[in-house]
């Protein structure tokens, strides 16, 4: 069973070396690691260039924002399972595809999920979070919840029959995303009660009142579009429920 991984990046030179290192790492050996870049201006392609023997394919080409990046790498992937890695994350372990791949043979299912940790952008080893997962169940999305995104592993012909991100939701796109496939074509998940990714903090969609209120403007969208009952209601309540979703360590 081949894994894809996608990684966008865009003047990502800071963080992009432990992000491919971390891909290297594994003990699980049969995966392509797709780069997409929009046409960095600092020294991100001198990286990729470093570790191009370990990357299966990368562009390097003007875009139009991360989530047109990801549908190209996406678009271009050959493996039987599509996971995406930001380029300033990086996967938890070396074992982590291992453990995906065991149970999508175990529970022959159509998605993976797991546990997020979010650590400090200069400092991997500084948890400032852990978003923890719980067992899959559909209705959870009328009450706001979703899977952390990073962490999301799901078949590629998944990919070929829904379509990928929709762009114009913006920060949004990966909640839409999940939403259309996990609740409204209602394809088949699993949760792994373990540490997958760790992801630095950051994002634009929190970065002021302003912002979060724009996203939840969008999350909105995202869910009357894929037919969630009642999504005004669930648009106030999706960020209510990440309160116990997450716990510091």
């Amino acid at each position: 069973m081949k894994v894809s991984i996608i990684t966008a990046t865009y003047n990502s030179e800071k963080y992009l070396e432990e992000c491919i290192q971390s891909v290297i790492n594994q003990t699980y050996k049969e995966i392509e690691h797709i780069i997409i870049d929009g046409k960095s201006s600092d020294g991100t392609l001198n990286i990729i260039e470093k570790y191009k023997h370990h990357i299966a394919q990368y562009i390097s080409e003007t875009d139009r924002g991360m989530y047109d990046a990801i549908n190209k790498g996406m678009a271009l992937a050959t493996g039987d399972i599509i996971g995406i890695l930001n380029s300033d994350d990086l996967l938890e372990g070396d074992d982590v595809i291992s453990t995906i791949v065991h149970y999508f043979k175990k529970q022959k299912v159509d998605s993976i999920y797991g546990d997020l940790e979010y650590v400090e952008t200069s400092d991997i080893n500084k948890i400032h979070r852990i978003w923890k997962g719980k067992p899959y169940d559909r209705k959870l999305f009328q009450f706001g919840w979703m899977p952390a995104h990073p962490t999301f592993y799901f078949k590629k012909d998944l990919f070929l029959r829904y379509g990928g991100y929709e762009s114009h939701y913006y920060s949004a796109a990966d909640y839409e995303f999940m939403t259309r496939y996990l609740y409204s074509h209602k394809i088949s998940s699993f949760y792994i009660p373990k540490l997958l990714v760790k992801m630095r903090r950051g994002g634009q969609s929190n970065d002021s009142l302003k912002s979060r209120l724009r996203a939840n403007r969008r999350d909105y969208l995202a869910m009357k579009a894929n037919g969630i009952p009642f999504p005004l209601l669930v648009s106030v309540l999706k960020p209510l429920s990440k309160l116990h979703q997450y716990y510091k360590k």
